[in-house]
């Protein structure tokens, strides 16, 4: 597949230049979030160094690295950008490319990565922190952590008799209206890809057809989403589930918004993962897998779930407190995120010839 494939593969987003960091140093302190994640003595500079590609915005990010640093003293070259445009600058680069960690948001890239040959395998050390479902094929990825699809509904306008057991039910012509979709937004589209290689074409665009059918409503994005149904201009909507509660975190009792999870072998309670992998072309596989590891030991994982509210990957570690459990690992689906980078152009398709983009 080549790049400008890949444009249209996901989604049409526009192509940016990402410049990367300047060379990091290894710290001789850590203050703030970093300090939670790590909180021993910074180790001595081994002129080691690893380039990230993070597709997870730095104010997240950030933290996890500089404490790495301190650790490891191993300095971290960083380059954030959108996971679509690292992976494109990845395909680009070819074997010239600096990147030696791909981390993203959206499995979508770490699985076009994957299929294209550009992540080479990880250890069964690292490979064996997460559960099986969570390993990319050939061991190419692993998950960091996981979010899960939800119904977001406001609490003074639904009465809780009247939520769906199954995202399937919103065609029901009593939820007419009602439902806020952002359909052009890369975690539905993973989502969408997924209901599509477990039902079917058929099964999927009957679904989406009916949806709009039933007056649903386009929405931009998952935040957006959920800050209109807190104020109450639609009654529901289709999110990632820790958005709603980011804004209850921030606004409390004036949130008037709160999430419905579908029942646990429904579709719609799939669980997308964060994925972290090394490319193939990297001379630093030893200190790669450093940081993943790093990333997915007990004092990072509680920060990501912590900070972020999505739910750890690694074996042994809780959620945040105001996270419900997961049923067992998460999914109930046999789900091969892999497929998603080659599924995603179809799916664009299917939403743009829907007519859901015109509601």
């Amino acid at each position: 597949m080549t790049s400008r494939a890949l444009v249209a593969l996901l989604a049409g987003f526009s192509l940016t230049a990402v410049a990367c960091g300047g060379s990091s140093t290894i710290p001789n302190t850590l203050e703030g979030a970093a300090a939670d994640v790590y909180s021993g003595d910074c180790s001595e500079d081994t002129g080691e160094e690893i380039t990230i590609y993070s597709g997870r915005s730095e104010d997240l990010v950030q933290p996890v690295l500089d404490a790495f640093e301190c650790q490891s003293g191993i300095s971290v070259v960083t380059n954030f950008g959108d996971p679509t445009d690292l992976a494109l600058q990845l395909v680009e680069e070819g074997d010239r490319t600096p990147a030696d960690v791909f981390l993203s948001k959206s499995p979508g890239a770490v699985g076009f990565l994957r299929n294209e040959g550009l992540l080479s395998s990880l250890s069964d050390d690292v490979t064996s922190l997460v559960a099986d479902a969570n390993v990319g094929g050939d061991s190419s990825w692993v998950g960091i952590t996981g979010r899960q699809r939800v119904l977001v509904y406001n609490v003074d306008l639904v009465d809780e008799a009247d939520l769906p057991s199954s995202v399937l039910d919103l065609t029901d012509e009593k939820y007419r209206g009602q439902v806020a979709i952002p359909a052009t937004n890369g975690s539905f589209q993973d989502w969408f890809t997924v209901f599509r290689a477990q039902q079917g074409d058929d099964a999927a665009s009957a679904w989406l057809e009916a949806m709009v059918a039933n007056d649903a409503i386009v929405t931009e994005s998952n935040r957006p989403t959920v800050d209109a149904v807190g104020r109450g201009e639609y009654e529901f909507g289709l999110v990632n589930h820790y958005y709603n509660y980011q804004e209850q975190e921030a606004l409390g009792d004036d949130h008037r918004a709160e999430n419905h999870s579908f029942e646990a072998s429904d579709i719609g309670s799939l669980v997308i993962v964060t994925a972290a992998g090394i490319t193939s072309n990297s001379d630093n596989v030893e200190e790669s897998e450093q940081l993943i590891t790093f990333m997915l030991d007990e004092a990072s994982q509680s920060y990501f779930t912590n900070d972020s509210l999505e739910y750890p990957l690694a074996a042994g570690v809780d959620p945040a407190a105001v996270l419900p459990a997961l049923a067992d690992d998460g999914s109930d689906f046999d789900v091969t995120f892999d497929d998603l980078g080659n599924g995603l152009t179809r799916t664009v398709e299917i939403i743009e010839n829907s007519g859901i983009l015109s509601n």
